[in-house]
């Protein structure tokens, strides 16, 4: 955020809410290392999303969380993607591609199959 201008108190009330909606600012001031799986997931999530980017590239975005910080995980980038962040994910999970305006399925490489859900253009 420094890099891209943002004014010190608008770095930290935009990292405040981040990390609150993640659920982990109770460890704000923790290193990595003091983090369980789930919660380092949930901090490379709110680092990805803190400067309000253009386009989240994601893989396996819920893949260490229990299902309840996955389906909020999974529910911020919904509202991401509606508010006009394109969202790219990579996942083995049924349940998160269903999020999904788009779903291409890969199989060695190879695109299988190509579903796009009705009233979305591509």
């Amino acid at each position: 955020l420094f890099y891209l201008g943002v004014a010190a108190a608008e770095r930290e009330k935009r990292v405040n809410e981040v990390l609150e909606h993640m659920q982990v600012m109770h460890r704000k001031n923790h290193f990595p290392q003091q983090l369980s799986g789930g919660q380092q997931q949930r901090v490379a999530v709110a680092r990805a999303i803190v400067a309000k980017p253009k386009l989240i590239l994601a893989d396996e975005p819920t893949g260490n969380l229990d299902s309840a910080h996955g389906s909020e995980v999974m529910k911020l980038l919904t509202e991401l993607n509606e508010s006009g962040t394109t969202i790219v994910m990579v996942t083995h999970s049924t349940h998160d591609a269903e999020y999904s305006h788009r779903i291409i399925n890969l199989f060695d490489g190879h695109v299988v199959t190509e579903n796009i859900k009705e009233g979305f253009h591509v």
